[in-house]
Parts: structure tokens; C-alpha cells; sequence
């Protein structure tokens, strides 16, 4: 399958390839069928974080640089990753060497936004900690003044904010775009309650896909952050007690119920909390029942939480018929939802 280079301009056209998890069944439809595929009484839950427009450039000691802020810790300090000259348009894997930060450096970023490097990671110096300087109010309006989207080089041309944000989108928590959101349409919400299908929402810091470094990568997903409301909680129990399907729009949500859950013996807990959690075959979902998500190939992250919910044959067979089919890759491409029959009721949070 190849890269989406840029946003599809007739939603119309996005595409939909539905496998049953059970049987290893698949389909090919037009996106705009996914609330036929779901039952009355079922629950969606989507990742209502906004994208921080977070690449920031800065000199270091006369010498181009970047850095990308790759999760939010809270304040205004984040996790971040530090990349040499270059831009977009140059593979991330081919980015000249990075600047080694120190502890303790302060790093003009933007114009009147500034950051102190207040942690190193021992092992990838690459992996810092940054706080920035000033009133958050002056920080935030910074950040959105000189920062811009993280973007790769397969993308065609510079992209703005409004290419990277959702129409849920609320709290700029996210490093990247929550992407299995980004078809979602007012329309396909209005079929959704028509069909008496329910939404909820939480919000994830979604972190970097890719840092250009393959030990470095092999860290991701960092430690992100996610808060889930109440009512949301309160609706994914109301879901299960009724042997409905709760379906997670992106495995940024699957990580946040299924971290609750862990953390309530199995029931989700509504708050604010932090994970790193890593599902795949060895660690099932206990809360999600189906996902709606982006096409992954194998040997990613994202391909090895799917194996949570299907077997890697059938997700392997999925694959093929999406090379088959012209199907296309990540953030602006097509959908996979893997869906099944709705797990065992949780029990109820004490």
C-alpha cells in the first residue's frame, strides 16, 4: 500500500475495509456505510484532543535545528524529540545529526517563546524534557504563533492546522493528528443518533509515529497522557451491561479504556492519568470491542496492538486486499474497522 500524500477533497471518496475478528471475513465498502456495520445501542468513543502545531525550530550554537513535541506532560512541560537541519521533505531517517541538549539549556523557539531543558534521557539524548518559560496563556499562543503540524516527507505540501484537526477536536493534546477520527463527518454523526448509536469522548495525547530512529522508535508510544469524563465512563458500562459493543475510533482511545480498566480491575475509571500501556497478542483488550482505525502494515506499533483484536493471519489478509484495492497509508488514507460480537459485561466500578 502506498502513503496518502494529501487529504482527500471529496470525502465522499474515503474508503472503508471492515474485518470480522471472528471468522477473518472481509469487505471493502465506502466509509460513509460504517453506521449500517454498527447496532443499535452500540457506543463510539472517539479522542477529542486537538493537534499542537508542534514543531519548533531553534539555533544551536549557530547550527539549524528542531524540535517536535512528542507528549504533553501537564503545565507547560512536554516530552520531546530533538531532530538536526532539515525540514519535512526530508525523511525523518535521512535528518542530518542532531544537537545534544544539555540539562539546563534555555532555547529560543519562536518569536518571545522560549523553553528550558529540564531532562535528558540517558539512553536516547535525543529524548528530552522541556519547559517553557512564561505564563501559559503567553506559551500557548506562542506555541500556535511560530509552531507548526508535524508532517512527513510523503505529504505533498505544507500542511496548516485545519488539515490535522478533527471535528471533535478540543484540548491541543496531540503531538499528531488523531487520525481515525479525521473522516468523521456532522452527517455521519447525525446517522449515527438516528441509528440510536451512542458517542463519547475522551481525550489522549496522541504522540509521534516516527522519530527517524529505529532504537528510538522502538520506545513508542511514549508515556501519554488521557482523561476520561464521567460520562463516559458512566455510558461504556451502561454499554456493556446491555451486551452492546463499545468501538474505539483510533487506538489512541483503545489505550486510554483499556489503561482505566487496568487501573478499576476491569471497570473504567473516570480521570486524568498517564500510560504505557502496550496491547497486541499477548496483552488482549478487557473493554474495547471494535476499532476503527487507519490501514497498518506489519512490523508497526499500531499493526501490533491490532493483533489484540484479530489474529495476525486474518490482519495480514486484510493487508494484501488493501494493496489489492489501492487502498492508502496513514494519517489522510483509508479505514480498517475490525469488528466482532461484544465481549463479557464488565463488572461494576466500586
Amino acid at each position: 500500500m502506498k502513503p496518502a500524500t494529501w487529504p482527500r477533497s471529496d470525502k465522499s471518496r474515503e474508503r472503508l475495509m471492515v474485518l470480522d475478528r471472528e471468522s477473518g471475513a472481509l469487505s471493502v465498502r465506502s466509509f460513509f456505510e460504517l453506521p449500517s456495520l454498527l447496532d443499535e445501542g452500540d457506543l463510539i468513543v472517539v479522542n477529542d484532543a486537538a493537534t499542537l502545531p508542534g514543531v519548533l525550530r531553534f539555533r544551536h550554537h549557530e547550527l539549524e535545528a528542531e524540535l517536535r513535541l512528542a507528549a504533553f506532560d501537564g503545565g507547560t512541560t512536554f516530552r520531546a524529540i530533538v531532530f538536526g537541519a532539515g525540514d519535512h521533505r526530508i525523511p525523518t531517517e535521512e535528518r542530518g545529526p542532531a544537537p545534544v541538549l544539555a540539562s539546563g539549556e534555555i532555547l529560543e523557539v519562536g518569536e518571545g517563546l522560549s523553553l528550558e531543558v529540564v531532562g535528558v534521557d540517558p539512553v536516547h539524548p535525543r529524548l528530552v524534557t522541556v519547559s517553557f518559560l512564561g505564563p501559559e496563556e503567553r506559551v500557548w499562543s506562542g506555541i500556535v504563533a511560530s509552531g507548526r503540524p508535524v508532517q512527513y516527507s510523503y505529504v505533498d505540501r505544507p500542511l496548516s492546522l485545519y488539515h490535522v484537526e478533527t471535528v471533535f477536536a478540543s484540548r491541543p493534546w496531540a503531538a499528531e493528528m488523531p487520525s481515525a477520527g479525521r473522516p468523521l463527518t456532522f452527517g455521519l454523526l447525525r446517522a449515527f443518533e438516528a441509528r440510536g448509536i451512542g458517542l463519547a469522548r475522551l481525550t489522549h495525547g496522541a504522540g509521534l509515529s516516527s522519530t527517524g530512529d529505529p532504537a528510538l522508535d522502538a520506545r513508542l508510544p511514549l508515556r501519554e497522557r488521557f482523561d476520561i469524563p464521567e460520562v463516559t465512563a458512566d455510558a461504556v458500562h451502561a454499554v456493556r451491561e446491555r451486551g452492546r459493543r463499545v468501538v474505539a475510533v483510533g487506538t489512541s482511545v483503545v489505550r486510554a479504556l483499556e489503561a482505566s480498566a487496568r487501573r478499576g480491575n476491569g471497570a473504567v475509571v473516570a480521570g486524568e492519568a498517564t500510560t504505557e500501556l502496550r496491547l497486541g497478542r499477548d496483552e488482549r483488550p478487557m473493554v474495547v470491542d471494535a476499532v476503527l482505525t487507519g490501514m497498518h502494515e506489519p512490523g508497526t506499533s499500531h499493526f501490533e496492538l491490532l493483533e489484540g483484536f484479530a489474529d495476525r493471519p486474518h490482519l495480514e489478509a486484510a493487508c494484501a486486499l488493501g494493496t489489492r484495492e489501492g487502498f492508502l497509508l496513514h494519517e489522510f488514507g483509508d479505514s480498517l474497522l475490525v469488528v466482532g460480537a461484544a465481549r463479557r459485561r464488565l463488572p461494576v466500578a466500586a
